[in-house]
């Protein structure tokens, strides 16, 4: 589903990934692993389309990224660390809001939300504005 080929980001002289490959296939799980400055975010950051890479390609769904950027990136999620959310909108606004963005039929919105806030177990915070979360809430809902 994903392939990665030759993805390199230099910031002058200075390399951030070097020439990496790697493919996930349909209901895998990858997780990149390593020191700060391994260059773990810069990847996701290029596979998810957010920064161009210096070279190299990236495929999702068979959509390359950069000749079909709309297809390929309806076939992703990423959640980053600090995520560019609008803190006045309740969880369940937001879910809404980005389902919208990745064209849910209007039909089927509201039964995708309640799906993603069951599997996610955010229930008990669906209707709390972001902006009240904390970043250490468990999938119940309470503090870590």
């Amino acid at each position: 589903m994903i392939s990665v080929t030759g993805l390199t980001k230099k910031y002058g002289r200075f390399v951030a990934v070097d020439n990496l490959s790697f493919d996930v296939r349909e209901g895998e799980v990858l997780g990149f692993l390593g020191p700060n400055g391994a260059g773990k975010t810069t990847t996701m950051r290029m596979i998810t389309g957010y920064m161009p890479p210096s070279s190299g390609r990236v495929k999702i769904g068979g959509n390359d990224l950069y000749d079909r950027p709309v297809e390929a990136k309806r076939l992703v999620g990423y959640l980053p660390e600090n995520p560019p959310v609008y803190p006045e909108m309740t969880v369940r606004r937001y879910l809404r809001f980005v389902a919208a963005l990745k064209d849910v039929p209007a039909r089927r919105l509201r039964a995708a939300v309640d799906r993603a806030i069951e599997r996610a177990r955010l229930g008990e915070v669906a209707n709390k504005r972001i902006s009240k979360l904390s970043k250490g809430l468990c999938p119940s809902g309470k503090p870590a």
